[in-house]
């Protein structure tokens, strides 16, 4: 999703928010959860820690030059245990990528294409953001997601991923799923990129 409209001041400090809230999330996940369903199609629990510590390592190591397709989309070789802490490393690691003087002018390759690094990582937001509600809906708790994140999210997503967008075979977007427009800013959010926010681990 290349929306080229959106403003590219700094979305740092929204990057790091939308990870923190998923810190507790992460620290509460023990191994008799890892095979619990989650929002997204084929993947536990597992498979989603695995992916979404595969992105901070990602946002890392684009920022650094390096091309998407030569980085996993799902760590392996994580303990059940260890999830907290892998999360916890390359939190830290991203922290200090996105900290280095000249980040915000760079030009990255995303898996989206080639763009400034303001954009990728407003795009990684999102995609962390969304996440985020895919780990709480898994564990049945999404209380403790900001809602500032959701809502800074949705426009951006609502200009990049539009009708054209979601026909190619490439998008893991389904239809948009209708809610009230004064719905919660994370089921507004969920529901664009085709997630049922009414959705629970039971089914």
């Amino acid at each position: 999703m290349t929306d080229r409209s959106t403003t590219l001041t700094d979305p740092r400090p929204t990057l790091l928010r939308a990870a923190a809230q998923l810190t507790p999330l992460v620290e509460r996940v023990r191994p008799a959860d890892l095979d619990r369903p989650t929002p997204c199609d084929d993947w536990a629990v597992r498979d989603l820690l695995a992916h979404l510590v595969a992105v901070e390592v990602r946002i890392a190591a684009i920022l650094r030059g390096a091309h998407p397709a030569d980085l996993p989309s799902l760590v392996d070789g994580v303990a059940d245990e260890g999830w907290a802490a892998a999360w916890g490393e390359a939190g830290e690691a991203l922290e200090v990528a996105l900290a280095e003087d000249d980040v915000l002018t760079r030009t990255v390759e995303h898996p989206a294409g080639r763009m400034p690094a303001p954009q990728a990582i407003g795009i990684y937001v999102s995609e962390l953001a969304v996440h985020g509600w895919d780990l709480g809906a898994a564990l049945d708790d999404v209380s403790g997601l900001d809602p500032a994140v959701a809502e800074g999210c949705l426009e951006p997503m609502r200009r990049a991923l539009t009708p054209e967008m979601r026909d190619q075979p490439w998008v893991p977007f389904g239809p948009v799923v209708a809610v009230p427009d004064d719905a919660p800013a994370y089921d507004r959010l969920v529901a664009w990129v085709g997630r049922d926010p009414a959705w629970t681990p039971a089914g």
